[in-house]
Parts: C-alpha cells; sequence; structure tokens
C-alpha cells in the first residue's frame, strides 16, 4: 500500500526566481512550512491550514507525519560539474591534498606503500604545481616503495587536484607504454634533452593516454564500484543529481551495467537513485574530421539516451575542454604569466571549435565549453554567439579570469554560467599573485557580475578536482573565504559573492535549468519529483560552514540518514 508523507514543522525552501534567472545579492530566503508527497512526487507545499493538507489529513487514508523539528528542507541539490568515475575512483587513492612539499608528498606515499603491499598500483591525487615549484620528474616518485619488494617497484600515478596533470615514476613509464607516446595536439608530454619520457603529461596528453589507462587497468567490476561508491558519497552531502562533464566510452558502459544490477527503478526503468545528465567529451584531434566524429558518437547516444528515453540518465550534450588552468599556467591569457612571460598555445582555436559546436548545436545537443583564461573565455564567448542557439542553453565551465567586458556578454547572451566556487577557495590560490599579479587577481570569479548581466548560474564542485558537498561550494561563493582553512582570513574578490538564497537556487534549479530539466526537478513544487534534503543549517553565510545534512531522500523515498 502507498501512502502520503507529510513534512511539517520546517524551513521548506522556496526558490525566489524563476528558471533561468537568479535571485540577486540581497533577495532573503522564504519558506513554507509543510510539503506533501505521495511517492515520488510533490503534492503540496505550503502550510498545515491548506484545504489540500487538511484534506489528506481527514480523508482517512494512511498519512505519515514526519516532524521537521526545525530542520531546512531544500530540493536536492545537483552537482553542476564533475566526473562521476573518476570521483568514486578517488575515494579510494591516496590523497595528497594536505602536502605542502615535495617531502610531504614523497614521505606520504612512502608510508602508504609500506602500509599497502598488495595493491598492484599506487594511485594518488590531490598534487598542486604550487607544492613543487621546481617541476618533477619520475626520479622524485622512484625509490618509495618497499625497498627490495618481490616483483620490484609497483607504478606510482599522481594526478593533480584539477586532472589536467598526471606524474608517475619510472615503473609507472613503463607501465603506461608512455616512451612509445607521440605527441598530441594540446598536449604536452615531457622529455629530457635526449627525448625521453620525465613522466610528467599535461593537458590532452593526459586525456589521450592517462585517463583510457586508468579505465584500462579497472575492472569492469571495479568501475561499477567506483560509481555506486560516488552515488553513495553523494548522497550523503544532499545531492539527488549529478551533471557529467567528461563522459567517455569507459565510464558509460560501466554506468549502464551499473544501471541494469541496480533494483531501484524509477517511472519503471531500471537506474540508479541519483539523476545523471552527461557531456560527451571531444579530445583535440588531428583534424575537423576526427573531431566531428566524437561529436557524432555523442549524437548516436543521445537518440537513445534522452529525457523522452532514460530521463534520468541521458546524454545532453559535448564538452570541449578549451585552455588549461592558471596554477600549471596552461589557462589561455591575454597577457603573459607574471613570472615568466610566457603565454599558452590554445588548446582548441576559434577554427577548430567551430566545425565542432556547429554540428552539435545542429544536432539539437548543448554545448558546454572549459575556458578559464581571459583569452580562451573570449573566444568562447564569441564561438558560441556566433554559432550555439540560445535556445539550447549553451554553456562556459569554470570562468575563472573573465574580463568586465566577457562578463558582460556572456550575461547578454544568456549563455550559462557554469561555476564551481570551492575553486576559488583562497587558501588554494596563494600562487596566483606570483602567477598573474595583483591587477589581474582583482578579476578572479567574477560570479556577480555574471549574475548581474543575466546569465543563468549553475553551481558545481568538479569533484573530484575539489570537495563535493554542496554546503561548502555555497559558504565559499558568498563568504569569499576560505572552507578548507577556516582561520585563513584572506578573502577572494568578496564584492563579487553570491547571496545565500541566490547561491542554494543555483546550487538546484540553476543545475536543472542548465541542462533543460527544470520543469522536473530542482524546485520544492507541487508536481516536481520528490527529490530533496533535510539541513539543519542557519541562513547566514558565516555560519554555513557549520551546516549538517541530516537526509537525503529521492523519489519520495529517504536514501541516507545521518542517523544510520
Amino acid at each position: 500500500m502507498t501512502k502520503a508523507i507529510l513534512f511539517t514543522n520546517g524551513r521548506i525552501f522556496l526558490s525566489p526566481l524563476s528558471p533561468g534567472q537568479n535571485a540577486g545579492l540581497h533577495t532573503p530566503p522564504s519558506f513554507a512550512s509543510c510539503l506533501l508527497i505521495h511517492n515520488d512526487t510533490i503534492l503540496h507545499v505550503g502550510s498545515p491550514e491548506d484545504e489540500p493538507i487538511t484534506t489528506a489529513l481527514s480523508s482517512g487514508e494512511q498519512v505519515e507525519t514526519v516532524d521537521l523539528a526545525g530542520a531546512s528542507l531544500l530540493p536536492g541539490f545537483i552537482d553542476g560539474h564533475m566526473h562521476l568515475m573518476i570521483m568514486g575512483q578517488s575515494l579510494t587513492k591516496l590523497d595528497l591534498g594536505a602536502c605542502k612539499t615535495l617531502a610531504d608528498i614523497q614521505s606520504t606515499i612512502r608510508s602508504y606503500a609500506a602500509a599497502n603491499p598488495h595493491v598492484p598500483r599506487i594511485l594518488c591525487r590531490g598534487w598542486m604545481h604550487s607544492m613543487t615549484p621546481g617541476g618533477v620528474t619520475a626520479k622524485d616518485l622512484d625509490g618509495l616503495d618497499i625497498p627490495g619488494r618481490e616483483g620490484g617497484e609497483r607504478p606510482i600515478l599522481v594526478d593533480t587536484k584539477d586532472l589536467h596533470s598526471a606524474w608517475c615514476n619510472t615503473a609507472g613509464i613503463r607501465d603506461l607504454g608512455a616512451q612509445e607516446w607521440k605527441d598530441v595536439p594540446g598536449g604536452t608530454i615531457e622529455r629530457d634533452a635526449e627525448g625521453k619520457v620525465t613522466g610528467v603529461f599535461s593537458e590532452a596528453a593526459n586525456i589521450t593516454y592517462v585517463w583510457p589507462y586508468l579505465a584500462r587497468v579497472a575492472s569492469v567490476e571495479e568501475r561499477v564500484a567506483a560509481i555506486q561508491a560516488a552515488v553513495e558519497a553523494y548522497h550523503a552531502v544532499g545531492y539527488t543529481g549529478a551533471v557529467d562533464m567528461a563522459m567517455d566510452e569507459g565510464a558509460w558502459d560501466a554506468l549502464q551495467e551499473l544501471r541494469r544490477r541496480s533494483s531501484w527503478t524509477t517511472d519503471g526503468q531500471e537506474g540508479i537513485p541519483l539523476r545523471i545528465a552527461a557531456y560527451w567529451l571531444v579530445k583535440p584531434g588531428k583534424n575537423d574530421e576526427e573531431n566531428v566524429k566524437q561529436v557524432e558518437r555523442a549524437i548516436e547516444l543521445a537518440k537513445e539516451f534522452n529525457a523522452e528515453t532514460t530521463p534520468d540518465c541521458r546524454i545532453v550534450g559535448v564538452k570541449v575542454i578549451c585552455d588549461g588552468i592558471i596554477d600549471a599556467c596552461t589557462a589561455g591569457l591575454s597577457e603573459p604569466y607574471e613570472h615568466n612571460g610566457h603565454r599558452e598555445v590554445p588548446l582548441w582555436t576559434a577554427e577548430q571549435l567551430i566545425p565542432v559546436v556547429k554540428k552539435a548545436d545542429e544536432a539539437g545537443l548543448q554545448v558546454a565549453l572549459h575556458a578559464i583564461g581571459d583569452e580562451t573565455i573570449k573566444t568562447v564567448v564569441d564561438v558560441l554567439i556566433a554559432h550555439a542557439s540560445p535556445e539550447r542553453r549553451p554553456r562556459v565551465e569554470h570562468l575563472e579570469l573573465s574580463s568586465a567586458k566577457d562578463a558582460e556578454r556572456l550575461g547578454k547572451a544568456g549563455i550559462t554560467a557554469s561555476i564551481q566556487p570551492v575553486h576559488a577557495d583562497p587558501a588554494i590560490l596563494r600562487a596566483w599573485p606570483k602567477l598573474l599579479g595583483a591587477h589581474r587577481c582583482a578579476r578572479a570569479f567574477a560570479y556577480r557580475e555574471f549574475a548581474d548581466h543575466g546569465a543563468p548560474l549553475a553551481l558545481g564542485s568538479d569533484a573530484p578536482t575539489a570537495p563535493h558537498p554542496p554546503l561548502p561550494n555555497v559558504y565559499v561563493g558568498t563568504t569569499r573565504r576560505s572552507y578548507r582553512e577556516p582561520d585563513y582570513e584572506t578573502t577572494v574578490n568578496p564584492h563579487f559573492a553570491l547571496g545565500v538564497a541566490e547561491a542554494v537556487a543555483a546550487a538546484s534549479q540553476g543545475v536543472a535549468y542548465s541542462c533543460r530539466d527544470e520543469n522536473r526537478i530542482g524546485r520544492l513544487e507541487k508536481g516536481f519529483k520528490a527529490d530533496f534534503t533535510i539541513v539543519d543549517m542557519e541562513w547566514e553565510k558565516e555560519k554555513l560552514k557549520e551546516a549538517k545534512v541530516l537526509e537525503t531522500w529521492f523519489d519520495g523515498k529517504k536514501v541516507w540518514s545521518a542517523k544510520n
């Protein structure tokens, strides 16, 4: 027998905006006091005196009542930019995020190797170039394994925090087969004076060679388990949906296998308790034909997996990584880097992007373009305005260092600003003044300008490159202070901050709108899916770091509880 559930005596968050709009810096949150659901659907949001509530309670039908005891009930968060399988795999990798120097990294890996003698490879994450300002090679990781280990040293592979580079030991070079690799457009394989690979791979080289290697050495069981672990980790922090922003064959196959095995059903379909919208990664090819062929694969999959056929696991668009990152000095800048006078060659020129964008747009797919530096942002905004239909809701990912002019152009064109406030955490930006100079740091993470000019906001985490919980993301976006190091007093351009209600809406409704699902999820309204999270929180930006997720509900069922 099905029954209704009434949530009462709480603060039910009501979105302060219409889809595609932003609430503004000073809009206060507004609340209802109760919410009524039946099975997977919201029946009513309002007060206990409302007719739908009184009718349900007096109808004689079974109604379960849940006393929220003053807690807040929010729409289920949707991560607007993440990497599903890699996120799950990262949960078992050695985290180097607390390291400050090369010596710290070496000590951490040496201790892990000794404590884990049976793992076939030592996989690590969280390296930042600022930890190793003098550069690194494979030799820096050699000799860290158990001395005299039978079978010799194991491959050690270290991901940067941002996933744009990888670093391995000599055993890793052999396991990768990297000495045989050819250079790829937009990528760097570091070599010595004799042309031998030294163990560091960046940008397209990392995507083309290292990512497939990691997928290849992981069994189907391991990949399926990684996605399952990611789903569970996301429930624990209040997510009910996610946007995978670099889907490929290995991750897609594992996701479909998990869906087949899952006992969960949504609207009568096999599935998992997390709504997934995926953008197919288009890697730099040798020519336009190779690039467009990848778009055609996305088109093929989207015909099978779309909003009508599989609304909770669908291919919605393509993703292109158009530049690197500032910390590695690979982001595309209009002026040289401050410390070395270097300017990065674009990973994609406008001429290379246009055929990809046009092909995807003409097929009805969305286009998501990664752009961090101001020169690359200008290029991708030019291309999207000229060649992407506004009704497809094109989007730009990251937008870390934009000019004021391009922030305005982005907004006036209605291009979605897909932003990750956790990347604006001051604790990880200590190297920026040296790399960029103070004048350019003053333009960092201009979220307020994007919103005020009209760009729809979609908040994401970029997990596993950054912490995935949504409330710390909202905290950094609204305070511009560090969540990683709460005692660190530095703020990053606080005049670009978001409002609390604005950021919460952008992390739920805004993401739903960004991938054209705003009429079903992202808000607490009659007829919408019963996806929500219950949180013990104060609605003041400085107190958001103390907020605690109590429960997560998906399709009207509790999928996570802090009590358990």
